[in-house]
């Protein structure tokens, strides 16, 4: 085919698409068994067209041919229904120019069917234009950054294909789609209050950069986006035109009482608000040391509680504000507010723990870590006296990265929410020694010298305590696998408790044969879940401990992705009066969809910051172990058998439906 603008293309452009053409056509005329040898060649074309000025737009009006020569076809693209906006990075970040390729070429058909120049018969016209805006949204940078050392490292050349396809995406569909979406997006994750906030804070910068190009028309899009941007670059009367920490600084010292009383004041307010903590805050923080407790309170919108907490230990935060805020670390306030508000200090170990933290010698590893990932502005001590507070005030902001260490993520997890002077214990041993000792069944496990872990290389993408500890406990955890070989069933009934603590109830159910694979004692898995863990069914029995538990993740399709590890924090009723589960989601953005109407809630159900949540059917229908009292069996029999069959029912049409058990087939 060609196209008008082919025509006015360049000479090169105009032979690299009468070479995609032909590719295409022998593509499409293949019989279905020679297709996946036809496929490269047209792939290695696209790349060379998508890499040419004009290659996007010629690519897009092929969209169509694309389509019915099968290119999609046994690929998670050939359902564009299903397609999840936050996994596009990875594809469009990959080094496989194969992926990168296929990936390009999805989001400009998609382009075709927003435009309405094509129908597609899975995914309609609005369908289409609300997935692009979420993928731009959530990858500005590939919009507006050059590429990083990193991508040049990986990618090569590649690395220009994304930026041209999202500056082709954004000329189509136009800023202010892009903009709302990722207004509504950093919201939505900010709900959760994540640990890692540096992905968010760019964003916003992004937004503030749009908002000062006269280039960029938002038109009436971008409202909600002052708040978000105030609150990095101006919460407060004295710094509202970004000044400059300096400038702030010299205003601060000119401020009488009541003036800096408004100033704590504002920066309170912006910092609850938004989770977020602007430079200007660690300057006031580090101000206020010298004026009075006060004003620290004030700034850190302290409640009674929280008050209390700081004149009892006055010394200590002090000395916390000293060695860990600063403008590079300024989440450390938040950090530091949020753990006076839970009054952990009041706990015996835990002051005397933190002292020792103020006074820990890194070992030279821990350093090299800490300042290859975040640089050299502050010491590595400050940084990860800033990932600690950040833990223990938000503990279930932790999030894995990019890692398969689930386990140890949500170990950090359960220590910081449930034992806070045993994580601190954890995170000495790490940068001090190098070297974590646990115990398994009596016998001790170093990590220096086990093995492996699950993760194949060293994560990076991590809090300053995940990016230190979890290789440690990822050892640990692999070793503690390793040890149950041989055993008959499921290896975490063991390891569990041994690695997260003696609180992880030895009862343990699984609803999953290990050899075979298929389901097994389903109706009386269900049954034990409810009389241990639902209150109209054990009694009314909070849940004591935060226990560990397994479930199976689905996609959008209710098609099985893989097993992963959470935490059950609490059942209780929601505001509608819906019993639903809240649970601890290891990663850094909880709201997924998992299919079949089941859509886990991270904010709107009386979630507490960080939880996720489900109806209580729904979230069982997606376990498949758990771990309960075995001494406290509440009443199994009285679950009645409209809820076996409305859970098994969602078990049955997800990722339960290749599992059953063969008489059942």
């Amino acid at each position: 085919m060609t196209t008008a603008d082919d025509q006015t293309s360049s000479p090169l452009l105009r032979g690299l698409l009468e070479k995609l053409d032909d590719a295409l056509k022998r593509l499409e005329d293949a019989p279905a068994f020679a297709r996946p040898d036809k496929l490269p060649r047209v792939l290695d074309t696209a790349r060379r067209v998508l890499l040419q000025p004009g290659g996007c737009q010629a690519c897009e009006a092929r969209a169509a041919t694309f389509e019915s020569a099968a290119v999609f076809q046994g690929s998670d693209w050939e359902t564009p229904q299903y397609l999840q906006p936050a996994l596009a990075a990875f594809s469009l970040k990959s080094a496989h120019a194969h992926a990168l390729v296929i990936e390009a070429l999805s989001e400009l058909r998609l382009l075709a069917v927003a435009k309405g120049e094509i129908d597609h018969p899975l995914i309609t016209q609005a369908q289409a234009h609300q997935h692009l805006t979420q993928v731009m949204a959530l990858n500005l940078t590939l919009l507006f950054g050059a590429p990083t050392e990193a991508e040049r490292e990986t990618q090569g050349r590649l690395a220009a294909i994304p930026r041209a396809l999202f500056q082709h995406l954004a000329g189509r569909i136009g800023y202010e789609h892009i903009i709302d979406r990722l207004i509504d997006e950093i919201w939505r994750i900010l709900q959760q209050r994540p640990v890692q906030v540096d992905g968010i804070k760019q964003m916003i910068t992004h937004i503030a950069l749009c908002q000062a190009d006269p280039s960029i028309d938002l038109g009436a899009s971008g409202q909600g986006a002052d708040r978000l941007v105030s609150s990095l670059f101006g919460p407060t009367q004295a710094c509202r035109e970004d000044p400059g920490v300096e400038v702030f600084q010299t205003r601060l010292a000119g401020m009488d009482s009541a003036a800096l009383q408004a100033e704590a004041t504002g920066f309170a307010r912006a910092m609850h608000d938004t989770g977020l903590v602007s430079p200007y805050h660690a300057v006031l923080m580090r101000f206020c040391l010298d004026e009075s407790d006060y004003l620290i309170s004030e700034a850190l919108g302290l409640s009674s509680t929280g008050r209390d907490c700081l004149l009892c230990y006055r010394e200590l935060v002090h000395a916390l504000i000293r060695e860990s805020v600063y403008p590079a670390t300024a989440q450390a306030v938040y950090g530091l507010a949020l753990m006076l508000e839970r009054g952990i200090l009041y706990q015996p170990p835990v002051a005397p723990a933190m002292w020792r933290q103020l006074n820990l010698a890194l070992s030279p590893p821990a350093k090299a870590r800490l300042s290859a990932t975040y640089g050299d502005e502050v010491s590595p001590h400050a940084r990860l006296m800033e990932g600690v507070l950040c833990l223990l005030g938000l503990p279930l902001g932790v999030g894995q990265g990019n890692n398969p260490t689930c386990q140890s993520a949500r170990a950090l997890s359960m220590w910081a929410y449930n034992d806070p002077d045993y994580l601190l214990q954890m995170v000495a041993w790490a940068t001090r020694d190098d070297e974590i000792i646990m115990h398994f069944e009596g016998q001790p496990i170093s990590s220096r010298e086990s093995g492996a872990g699950v993760a194949t290389s060293l994560p990076m993408d991590l809090d300053p305590v995940s990016l230190i500890v979890v290789p440690h406990l990822d050892r640990i955890y692999a070793e503690m696998g390793r040890r149950c070989i041989g055993r008959e069933g499921d290896p975490h009934r063991w390891v569990n408790p041994e690695f997260h603590g003696w609180w992880s109830g030895r009862g343990f159910r699984i609803n999953v044969d290990v050899q075979s694979g298929r389901l097994v004692e389903v109706e009386r898995f269900i049954r034990h879940f409810y009389a241990s863990y639902h209150p109209f069914y054990n009694g009314n029995q909070p849940l004591i401990h935060p226990q560990p538990a397994g479930i199976a993740v689905t996609d959008s399709a209710g098609r099985f992705v893989g097993w992963h590890a959470i935490t059950i924090l609490r059942a209780s009723l929601d505001p509608t009066d819906t019993m639903r589960v809240y649970f601890f989601n290891p990663n850094n953005d909880s709201g997924q969809d998992w299919g079949d109407g089941v859509r886990v809630s991270t904010a709107g159900f009386g979630e507490r910051f960080g939880e996720a949540s489900l109806p209580f059917e729904q979230f069982v229908s997606r376990l498949y172990i758990y771990h309960h009292d075995p001494l406290e069996r509440g009443e199994p029999a009285t679950v009645s058998q409209d809820v076996l069959e409305r859970v098994t029912g969602y078990l049955h049409r997800s990722w339960g439906e290749p599992r059953l058990p063969e008489l059942e087939c």
